[in-house]
């Protein structure tokens, strides 16, 4: 097999051969179709997420046919298209897996961070945690949705039911996002760095009825906002943008600080919350409402070797949509 390794933080993947991974008990072997670039690689690329097994092989949104079992899988699943997400394995002990929290086990596993994921042309996974995926569908497209279109879907659950949805950041979770509530009849309200026309215009193609700098105040009161981008000080400008009972969630896994801000932005009954990593219940909720929904993901398309370019151009903002490797 190939694969792209990070082995030592803040250095650029390593193009390496190594010997096709075998699969324990409960896993599967797949060959990698597709593999979707998220911004969580970054973190953990550079070091904002720490201990990384070291050396890594990254990414989180596979895509890709079954070609093996370990014991204990049935033999059907060979030839299988299936995905693997960021959360790769739960004890299913603790007191957060009895209670249906599978998110926030206590000792997890993640793809591509704390075990090898898919910057690789092939990967091992827990067969409890490789979603099945339509075998006819372009695995390009469905990359994105195993991360993205995952946390997407669990922070616009997180937001509840208003009709206004201010989306801060957008990019390849956004724009998925987005084209659910266009379908669920709200209204898009979309958020991006000061000067990013391109990111804006894309925006109001997807069906936003507003799109401005993050550091612009929205026309209307929103009731709720999911901010994307992995910046602290967007969490005051969101509370000054939403109305009271408003709602806002913070869907990365890394954000900068929040900074210091009057407790008259909070007063009125609005709330502050987060979303970690994501359960079996939210994919089985998810892709048959990406389905319906009609979503379409915008990919910019990088060899496996050129993983590095796909990184540097997700880090430097020049990406529309998601960035997606194939082998």
């Amino acid at each position: 097999m190939r694969a792209m390794i990070l082995e030592a933080v803040g250095s650029p993947l390593c193009a390496i051969e190594r010997p096709d991974p075998v699969p324990g008990a409960g896993q599967l072997m797949l060959r990698t179709e597709a593999c979707a670039v998220c911004r969580t690689d970054l973190h953990v690329c550079d070091g904002d997420l720490a201990d990384p097994k070291l050396p890594l092989v990254p990414g989180h949104e596979i895509v890709g046919i079954v070609e093996a079992v370990g014991a204990g899988v049935p033999s059907s699943r060979v030839g299988q298209r299936v995905g693997v997400p960021w959360l790769g394995h739960t004890c299913g002990s603790c007191s957060f897996c009895r209670n249906g929290e599978e998110n926030l086990c206590d000792q997890p596993q993640f793809t591509g961070y704390t075990r090898d994921g898919g910057f690789a042309t092939h990967v091992v996974a827990d067969a409890d945690y490789a979603f099945a995926l339509d075998s006819q569908a372009d695995p390009i497209a469905l990359a994105p949705l195993l991360c993205a279109g995952l946390i997407g879907w669990r922070s616009l659950k997180k937001a509840g039911n208003g009709h206004r949805i201010g989306l801060y950041g957008f990019g390849a979770a956004a724009h998925i996002v987005a084209q659910i509530c266009c379908w669920q009849g709200r209204e898009v309200y979309a958020f991006s760095r000061a000067g990013d026309d391109a990111a804006q215009r894309f925006a109001l193609s997807l069906g936003a009825v507003w799109a401005g700098s993050s550091d612009e105040p929205p026309p209307v009161m929103l009731d709720a906002a999911i901010i994307f981008a992995p910046v602290g000080e967007l969490v005051p400008a969101a509370l000054k943008a939403v109305r009271k009972g408003g709602r806002i969630v913070c869907g990365g896994i890394h954000m900068s600080d929040l900074p210091a801000m009057p407790y008259a932005l909070i007063w009125g009954e609005r709330s502050v919350v987060s979303v970690a990593n994501l359960t079996r219940r939210d994919a089985e909720e998810f892709f048959p409402v990406a389905s319906e929904a009609g979503v379409r993901t915008h990919t910019t398309v990088y060899p496996l070797l050129e993983a590095n370019r796909a990184l540097d151009d997700l880090r430097a903002g020049r990406l529309i949509g998601a960035a997606v490797l194939t082998p």
